[in-house]
């Protein structure tokens, strides 16, 4: 891994790929012991949460189903601050076990916003997995039940980030040289 452009932005390498599929590999193995039975409902969040709920399901040992939803809220590199919700959510969540897969929970706005949503439909149980978070950004208190990486607060891409429309596609996670 090397220093990557994007558009005008230069990216340092931050987590490598190996070590991303080991903490999705340990985090899918703690779902797949406390879910065991529950034949949970997997909700991945567009657009940023596809790798990792790809490599999540992967690795479940444990029937599971998924969906997705799409919510958004950055333009650039910046948090517009509004959630937009694109393409909603066809399952009956009611008495499920329901588990949110996140690519990062930064100032927890999308999620403190998405939630009562869910908790609206009374699943049994509502757990969160993020593969990242930005504690020093998060302005929501959100509880994270399964978590990657706890970073600084820095602009990211790759493994599903992006910066405007690009940077999704690579295997590992970068950061911006400022």
């Amino acid at each position: 891994m090397s220093v990557i452009q994007v558009h005008d932005k230069k990216f340092q390498p931050y987590i490598g790929e190996q070590q991303l599929q080991e903490r999705i590999r340990e985090i899918s193995a703690a779902l797949s012991n406390d879910l065991k039975g529950k034949k949970p409902l997997f909700i991945a969040i567009l657009n940023g949460s596809f790798m990792f709920a790809a490599d999540v399901f992967k690795n479940l040992t444990i029937e599971a189903e998924i969906s997705f939803i799409k919510l958004v809220s950055y333009k650039g590199t910046k948090s517009t601050g509004n959630v937009v919700t694109s393409i909603g959510l066809d399952e009956d969540l009611y008495g499920r076990t329901v588990v949110i897969l996140e690519d990062i929970v930064d100032t927890g706005k999308t999620l403190s916003q998405f939630l009562p949503q869910l908790e609206h439909q009374q699943p049994e149980k509502l757990l969160i997995a993020s593969l990242l978070t930005k504690p020093e950004a998060m302005k929501y208190p959100i509880k994270i039940d399964y978590l990657g990486f706890s970073v600084p607060n820095k602009f990211l891409l790759g493994y599903g980030l992006d910066y405007d429309g690009l940077g999704r596609n690579l295997p590992e996670i970068y950061q911006l040289v400022e």
